[in-house]
C-alpha cells in the first residue's frame, strides 16, 4: 500500500508520521487489496480547542473511502478516522461476500 501524508501549513514530526503509518497499515487486516491511502492533517481555526483535523482517503480497486474527523489532537483524529474507514471496509467486504 502506498501511503502519502500531507501536513497543511505545518511540518509533522517523525513520531506523528510513524503513528499514522502504523494505524493505516493495520487496515490491511480488514481488506487485502488496498492500493493507496492519502492522509491530510490540518489545523482548523487555530484559536479554538478542538481544531486538529485528520482526513483519510483510501483507494481500493473500484471504490474510494473517505473519513474526516476533528478533535483535540492529530492522534485522536486519525484514530477515529481509521476506525470509520475500518467500518466502511468491513461493510464492503460483507457486501462482496454475499454476492
Amino acid at each position: 500500500m502506498d501511503i502519502k501524508i500531507q501536513a497543511v501549513h505545518f511540518t509533522a514530526d517523525a513520531k506523528l508520521i510513524d503513528f499514522i503509518t502504523g494505524k493505516v497499515e493495520k487496515l490491511n487486516q480488514y481488506y487485502d487489496h488496498i492500493v493507496s491511502c492519502e492522509i491530510f492533517l490540518l489545523i482548523d481555526k487555530a484559536s479554538t480547542v478542538n481544531n486538529k483535523v485528520g482526513e483519510i482517503k483510501l483507494h481500493i480497486p473500484g471504490a474510494e473511502f473517505f473519513a474526516k474527523k476533528q478533535s483535540n489532537s492529530f492522534e485522536e483524529s486519525i484514530d477515529t478516522a481509521v476506525e470509520a474507514i475500518r467500518k466502511q471496509l468491513t461493510k464492503r467486504k460483507e457486501k462482496l461476500s454475499e454476492v
